[in-house]
């Protein structure tokens, strides 16, 4: 019988220990290349149809091994269609049992997308009225990093910043990130259109196209973890961040949302940066009715599970989300989307997806286009 498993492709991880037979295939995630960080996998089974049942023999030492508990692995025939599949923890093993209906099929941690696919809708997204594609650097292997301005600039408007996949194994962020591009390019969405009256508005895709291209979960291709880069961040082991904030110095930011998957915590919710040195009332009010516009517009976002809130001026500088508050005095959040299902609002076999990724971005513009006029 016939069985052959490859991740030889953008974004693939898998280590093939054993599968010399479809009920019985033994696998082991890899860690980031220079980072002992792994949960994200992603490779393609071909074999006869039927019955499979792949068990991840390192799972118990994962990066996140709560995250394991209720999560359910996604499946796909076409690379389009991504769709849930038994799974079940037990015994410090990830077992995933799918009833196949052909004899090739996609698994993955989450629905993928590349950074190939990140080029390709920087591309197609500079085509539109009134975005302006803005190289802005390059990754240590060589790849773009680019943002794409929507709206034109202005003295008196707003600067919003919107970023994705820092974390590479987040791929949630991306479907976030596009769903918030085509938003904000619809010229029939009466939010969108509100929020660039008084808001000129940047969006970089994919923050790590490297750790991404490479299959990792966390880290760029120097084993950096991007997300605790932005105290400091150096051409040397962390360019794509550099490349970053040196743009935001230059146009100024009054809103910063950095978009994240947890791997635990099956729900939908927003961290701040209550912790920072210069934390004031201004910023507790914008954090507060930006979160309570967001509940009122979708179910899908809720406020009552989340990070503990750090005490004051104990945040953590290194990351994004606290860095960009201090620096430039303005609303800066990290959202985060869950890998299984939202609690909140449940819908079995679907799980959280890229659909709902994309439902939820254009929910937060109208939270953004409500609250613009009052970030400065």
């Amino acid at each position: 019988m016939s069985i052959t498993i490859t991740s030889a492709f953008e974004s693939g991880n898998i280590r093939v220990l054993r599968a010399d037979e479809p009920g019985d295939i033994r696998l082991e995630i890899k860690s980031d290349g220079k980072a002992d960080f792994f949960q994200w996998f992603y490779f393609r089974l071909e074999s006869p149809e039927g019955l499979r049942v792949m068990t991840f023999e390192n799972a118990a030492k994962a990066s996140y091994e709560g995250g394991w508990q209720d999560y359910h692995a996604c499946a796909s025939y076409d690379l389009e269609d991504w769709f849930r599949v038994p799974t079940r923890y037990e015994n410090g093993k990830l077992i995933v049992e799918h009833e196949a209906k052909g004899p090739v099929c996609y698994y993955a941690y989450f629905a993928p997308y590349t950074a190939y696919e990140a080029m390709r809708f920087t591309a197609r997204m500079a085509k539109k009225k009134g975005v302006e594609w803005m190289p802005l650097g390059y990754s240590l292997d060589g790849r773009p990093v680019d943002a794409l301005r929507f709206g034109e600039p202005a003295e008196a408007k707003r600067k919003i910043w919107v970023i994705a996949r820092q974390h590479p194994g987040e791929s949630m962020g991306s479907f976030f990130a596009e769903g918030f591009c085509e938003t904000l390019v619809d010229e029939d969405h009466n939010m969108a259109q509100q929020l660039l009256r008084h808001a000129t508005v940047y969006v970089v895709p994919m923050m790590n196209p490297d750790g991404v291209a490479r299959g990792h979960l966390r880290t760029n291709a120097a084993g950096t973890d991007l997300n605790r880069a932005w105290e400091s961040p150096s051409a040397e082991t962390s360019p794509e961040v550099l490349c970053v904030l040196n743009k935001m110095d230059e146009v100024g930011c009054d809103l910063f949302l950095d978009a994240h998957g947890d791997e635990a915590i099956a729900n939908n919710f927003i961290a701040g940066s209550e912790g920072i040195p210069s934390w004031s009332p201004r910023l507790s009010e914008l954090l507060s009715t930006f979160k309570n516009q967001l509940i009122q517009a979708t179910p899908d976002f809720q406020d009552k599970e989340g990070y503990p809130i750090d005490p004051a001026g104990k945040a953590n500088m290194k990351i994004a989300c606290n860095a960009v508050a201090e620096r430039f005095d303005c609303l800066s959040m990290t959202l985060e989307m869950p890998f299984k299902d939202a609690r909140t609002n449940a819908i079995p076999g679907e799980g959280w997806s890229p659909r709902r990724c994309k439902e939820l971005a254009r929910n937060t513009i109208e939270s953004m286009a409500r609250i613009a006029e009052r970030l400065r």
